[in-house]
């Protein structure tokens, strides 16, 4: 008996497993691209305009985003997602079952940290498995909180590569730039107690145009500072 449980409680684990070997196999074959990407903001008591940037990427984990204005940008649900889902040592998934997501049957896969001292505190994925995309995510991490992750693709769904994205974040825990970092904590500390203060939620979207896929990208880019 006990054989039989144990077997039971492997089977879901291994699907997790090959559903999320699988989407990482879609994005690795991406090499490198380069994006237009444009970012809008709409978080409490910050004003900011949209903002037009580029952002690179290079295989393993290489990024950087270059723009002439502020940008927020929340790597959790963007680049740091595949960095940890690749480090396939670090974490156990778990199949927690199947959903209807956006109209679309989604396989809802936890992803549990091995390490207590990790920053993940647990990750959440609804997975398209017939097209190995990842449609939604949920991030939570001690460093930023709770990063929600909604991914729209289009034309580059072979690469994994959305055409845009929204985050909702916790804006009590989000990481900003110091330029506006003094506005919001500002607020802060003048924002209602209580539940009030728990609702403080911040949007990001993101809209990306001209994609350059497998072109290369000299390694200078990384290492610039403008």
């Amino acid at each position: 008996m006990l054989v039989i449980v144990c077997n039971s409680w492997l089977a879901p684990a291994q699907d997790a497993r090959k559903i999320v070997r699988d989407v990482n196999r879609k994005f690795q074959s991406v090499r490198d691209y380069q994006a237009d990407v444009r970012i809008r903001t709409d978080i409490p008591f910050v004003k900011m305009m949209p903002v037009n940037a580029t952002v690179f990427f290079k295989q393993p984990d290489q990024f950087r985003i270059r723009s002439k204005g502020i940008a927020l940008l929340p790597r959790q649900g963007f680049d740091q997602l595949f960095k940890n889902l690749r480090d396939t040592a670090s974490y156990m998934p778990l199949l927690q079952g199947v959903d209807k997501y956006r109209g679309t049957v989604v396989s809802v896969v936890n992803i549990l940290p091995l390490s207590d001292t990790a920053d993940l505190i647990l990750g959440k994925l609804w997975v398209d498995t017939q097209r190995n995309l990842i449609l939604r995510s949920q991030v939570t991490s001690r460093s930023n909180g709770t990063v929600n992750a909604e991914y729209f693709f289009g034309k580059q769904a072979a690469f994994a590569l959305p055409d845009s994205m929204i985050f909702s974040i916790d804006t009590r825990k989000f990481k900003v730039p110091k330029a506006v970092a003094a506005d919001l904590n500002n607020v802060k500390s003048s924002a209602p107690k209580g539940n009030d203060a728990e609702k403080q939620k911040g949007m990001i979207y993101l809209q990306f145009t001209n994609y350059s896929i497998n072109k290369g990208i000299p390694g200078d880019v990384f290492k610039s500072k403008d």
